[in-house]
C-alpha cells in the first residue's frame, strides 16, 4: 500500500486490530459457548420449515413485520418473558436488535452525551465500559457483594451526586448472573434498587443476557417485572442461550422510550433469517434446550473450580458462580493479570485481565475473568494447569509444593 491514510483518519480512533490468526489453544475469553450444545439439526429443520412457509417475505425489509423485528419472534419473547421473568409485555413492547451490544449502543444514543454521568457496578461488562469511555461519559462504579450491587454504597453515591446537582442518566446493572462475578441479586435487593432509583428519578438499564443460565432453582423475577412505574429498560439476548454467532438480542421498554430507540436504529433491520429460524425453533424447543445447556455449563463450572483449586491452591480466590459461562478470580497482589494475559497469550492461553472489567482499573489489577463455556472439560483442566505454570514462572505464585496437585 502506498497511499497514506493517516491524515484523514479521525484522531480518536482506537488502535488498529491485528489480523485474526485463529483461536488460541486454551480460549478462556469472549462469550463463546459449548459447541456440542448448538442444536444444529433442529436449526436445519426449523430453517427449512419457516423458509418453505414464509421465505417470500424476505423480499421486504422487516419481513412484513415492521421495523421492530419479525413478529412471531416477538410473540415468542412476550410469552417467554412472562413465564420466565414475570414481565407482562406485548409483542409491540419488544424490539429485535443485533445482539446486546447494539442494545447498549441504542440506549446510549438516546440518553448520553459527553460529560453525562452513569452508574455502573464496580466490576462489569467490558463492552459497556468501552462504550462509555468512547462517548466521554463519566461512570461511577458501585461496590458489589455476593448478592450484587450494594444498596448502601449506591444510596451514598446517589445522595452525593444529588448534592452536586447531578442526576445520572441511568443505573446499569446485570442483576442475574452478574458479569463477571456470577452473582444473582435477590428479590429484596431488586426492590431496594427500584425504590432508590425512583427516589432519585434515575432510570435503570437492566442487562439480563445471562439470566437464563442459572444453576439450579428458579431465576428471580426481572427488575422490570417488579417495576410499576415504567422506569426500567430491559435487554436480553439469544447469544448465550442459543448461539453467539446468531447476533440476535432484544430490548423492551415503555413506548415513550422504545419509539426513540427505534428512531436511532439506522441499520434497516437486524438479520432476518436468524429471526425467522429462532422463532420457529424456540416456539417448541427453547425450554428443553436451556435446561440441557444449564446442565452442561454447570459441569464445566465445577471442572474449572476443581482445576483452579488443584493448580493454584489458596492463591486463587473466587466465589462459585450461580450461573453463566465465566468465573471471576482474585490472585495475590504480586500478580498483574494484564501482564499475565500477555505472557499466557504467547503460550496459547487467553484470559480477560480484571482491569478491563473494572470501573476502577486498579481494583481489577489482580483479578481475571475466565470463560469456561467453550473449552472441553480436558481443555479446561490443561489450560488452567498451563496458566498456573506461567503465573508461577512470572510472579512466583502459586508456590510449587506438595500442597498443590497437578491435574
Amino acid at each position: 500500500m502506498t497511499f497514506d491514510y493517516t491524515p484523514v483518519y479521525r484522531p480518536d480512533l482506537p488502535a488498529p486490530r491485528d489480523r485474526w490468526t485463529g483461536f488460541p489453544k486454551f480460549n478462556f475469553i469472549g462469550g463463546h459457548n459449548d459447541a456440542e450444545a448448538v442444536p444444529v439439526e433442529d436449526f436445519i429443520a426449523a430453517s427449512q420449515s419457516v423458509l418453505a412457509r414464509e421465505g417470500h417475505t424476505l423480499s421486504t425489509y422487516g419481513l412484513s413485520s415492521g421495523p421492530q423485528g419479525y413478529r412471531p419472534l416477538r410473540e415468542f419473547l412476550a410469552r417467554s418473558l412472562k413465564s420466565r421473568t414475570g414481565m407482562e409485555q406485548r409483542p409491540d413492547d419488544i424490539m429485535i436488535v443485533s445482539g446486546s451490544l447494539q442494545a447498549l449502543d441504542l440506549v446510549n444514543a438516546v440518553f448520553l452525551q459527553p460529560g453525562d454521568t452513569v452508574i455502573v457496578e464496580a466490576a462489569t461488562y467490558e463492552g459497556t465500559l468501552q462504550r462509555l469511555q468512547r462517548l466521554g461519559v463519566r461512570y461511577i462504579g458501585i461496590p458489589l457483594d455476593n448478592d450484587g450491587i450494594r444498596m448502601d454504597a449506591l444510596a451514598a453515591t446517589l445522595d452525593s451526586l444529588k448534592a452536586e446537582g447531578v442526576t445520572p442518566k441511568y443505573i446499569y446493572t446485570i442483576p442475574t448472573v452478574q458479569n463477571p462475578t456470577g452473582s444473582v441479586m435477590p428479590k429484596s435487593r431488586r426492590l431496594e434498587l427500584l425504590a432508590l432509583a425512583r427516589a432519585h428519578g434515575v432510570p435503570i438499564f437492566e442487562d439480563d443476557c445471562y439470566a437464563e443460565l442459572t444453576f439450579g432453582g428458579a431465576r428471580p423475577k426481572a427488575i422490570r417485572a417488579l417495576d410499576t412505574e415504567g422506569q426500567v429498560i430491559y435487554c436480553g439476548s439469544f447469544s448465550k442461550t442459543i448461539a453467539p454467532a446468531l447476533r440476535v438480542g432484544y430490548l423492551t421498554a415503555e413506548w415513550e422510550v422504545l419509539s426513540r430507540l427505534l428512531a436511532v436504529k439506522y441499520d434497516a433491520g437486524s438479520g432476518s433469517l436468524e429471526q425467522m429460524m429462532l422463532a420457529e425453533y424456540c416456539s417448541t424447543h427453547f425450554d428443553d434446550h436451556v435446561s440441557k445447556l444449564q446442565g452442561v455449563l454447570k459441569g464445566k463450572c465445577e471442572t474449572i473450580m476443581e482445576a483452579l483449586n488443584a493448580e493454584f491452591g489458596t492463591a486463587a480466590e473466587f466465589a462459585a458462580p450461580k450461573g453463566g459461562i465465566f468465573i471471576w478470580v482474585t490472585l495475590p497482589d504480586a500478580v498483574d493479570t494484564t501482564l499475565l494475559a500477555e505472557k499466557a497469550g504467547i503460550r496459547g492461553v487467553a484470559l480477560n485481565p480484571g482491569a478491563n472489567w473494572s470501573a476502577d482499573p486498579d481494583t481489577g489489577r489482580h483479578k481475571m475473568r475466565l470463560c469456561f463455556g467453550h473449552p472441553s472439560l480436558q481443555e479446561i483442566r490443561d489450560g488452567v494447569a498451563l496458566l498456573a505454570e506461567i503465573c508461577h514462572e512470572e510472579f512466583g505464585t502459586p508456590e510449587r509444593s506438595g500442597n498443590i496437585q497437578r491435574s
